[in-house]
Order: C-alpha cells, then structure tokens, then sequence
C-alpha cells in the first residue's frame, strides 16, 4: 500500500523516545467480582502506577501504545469482553494521547464454559509514560469462584464508561466516505448535545490505521474528518463494526456503528 510507508515514518518520528522499564513503575491485580444477571462472571484489571506515570486507552492516539492482553494458561474461559472506563486527553511532545494516570480499574466481562471455577491468566504488554516512556509486560495469574457480590471499585468503572449513544440523546449519525488511492477519507456528522470544552471525536475502524480527527462543531452536529488505512489485503470496510467515540470536559458517548 502506497500511503503505508509515510504513514509509518510520519508515525516513529512523533512517538516519544522509548526507554527501559525503571523497577516498580506498574502493578496488575485481578480484583474478584460476581455473576452478572446474564450469566457472566465480572471481574477486574486494576493497574496500578508509579506517580506522576500514565498508561494508555485502547485507542491511544498517533502518539500512544494501546495495551495488548493474552489470556495463555487461562482455563474455563470462553470469550472476554472489556468495559473501558472513560479516559483522559494528554499532550505528549505537542500530540494528543489518550489514556489513564496513577490507576485504572478495567471491568472485564468474562463467558465461562461451565459453573466451575474460573483461571484468569497470561499476561498484558502496555506502554507507560512519564518523562520517558517505557514498555512494560505484566503478567496475571488468578483463580476465581463464580460468585459474590458486586465490588465497588468495578462498580464504579462500569459507572464511568461513556455514555450509550441513546442516553447522550444522539438522534442522528451518519458518514461520507471518499476512496482516494489506498486511503478511505470518512467524515463523521454526529448530531449529540455538547459534552463540554475540547469535544473530539475518535474513530476505530477494524483492521485498519485511523489517523487523529478534525473535529468541528456546527450547531447540533458534531463533525469528525479521518484517514482511514486498510492494514490487511482484501480490506472492506465495514461501516456497522465503526466506533466513535465523543470525548469531552463534561462527558463522554460511546456511538457503535456509522452508516453512510
């Protein structure tokens, strides 16, 4: 692919320099939960980090890591489904990434195969950043019983989760795309009421390189104008798989899919 190469290029010189892990800068621990009322087992990430140190969101920014989990050596486990609390804007070396500081608690919503109980284990790859950034493995090794009752620091990530597009009141999301060479330009109108100073719009799009938004807002409607990079040979684009997320001083909207 044409664009791929500057892309990349445009990429290694904008992240910051990378480093070796100073001792102690993270910690994980699986905090035990209980069965949800759909028949899951929820249960937490919490990670832990030295002060003044941040770690990144699963969309991290052109700057950023975004975290890598492997569930090697876990048993009675059959999918796993993350609820990513809403994350921070930071600026590192004049580019906006996106992510946590000091602590994070992630919610993890786990299908088991059977009753018994469950091994959550393997291991994340994460970058963390202070005046340095540093790449840093944690591994995780927890056997938990399906039961208890709810705990209040998972209780209260799931509470910090964005807003569903229906509760944002969002009445109307649409997008224009425009094939030019290997790259697919979209444009996001989003028609929600204002989360606050420094509203942004972050896209994901499966399989493929999103670039930072320009993100606009006319009356209503918030606009977002993205690079969109296929990553796979035979890339189609699927529109229903595209997530937007509205990111602001005051709130934040999680929005699932964009038709044309």
């Amino acid at each position: 692919m044409k664009l791929l190469t500057p892309v990349i290029a445009a990429l290694s010189l904008s992240v910051p320099a990378w480093a070796e892990a100073p001792m102690d800068v993270a910690d994980l621990e699986i905090i035990p939960g209980w069965e949800t009322p759909q028949g899951t087992y929820m249960a937490g990430i919490k990670i832990t980090l030295a002060d003044g140190w941040k770690t990144y969101w699963r969309a991290p920014g052109d700057a950023g890591i975004p975290p890598l989990f492997q569930w090697i050596g876990s048993e009675n486990i059959a999918s796993a489904s993350f609820h990513w609390p809403t994350p921070e804007v930071f600026d590192t070396n004049g580019m906006r990434t996106i992510g946590y500081h000091d602590s994070v608690v992630i919610p993890v919503e786990f299908q088991s195969l059977d009753d018994g109980p469950l091994r959550i284990k393997g291991r994340v790859d994460i970058g963390v950043c202070d005046n340095i950034c540093v790449p840093v493995a944690l591994d995780f090794d927890s056997t938990v019983l399906q039961s208890g009752g709810p705990n209040p620091m998972i209780a209260g990530a799931l509470i910090d989760q964005p807003m569903t597009a229906d509760r944002a009141e969002v009445t109307d999301v649409h997008c224009d795309f425009e094939i030019k060479g290997d790259t697919i330009e979209m444009t996001a109108h989003v028609n929600v009421p204002a989360v606050g100073a420094n509203e942004w719009i972050i896209v994901e799009a499966p399989q493929a390189w999103v670039s930072e938004s320009d993100t606009s807002r006319n009356g209503d409607t918030l606009s977002a104008k993205v690079d969109i990079v296929p990553m796979v040979k035979g890339f189609a684009l699927d529109r229903s798989a595209i997530r937007l997320t509205v990111l602001g001083d005051q709130r934040a909207v999680d929005i699932r899919g964009c038709a044309g």
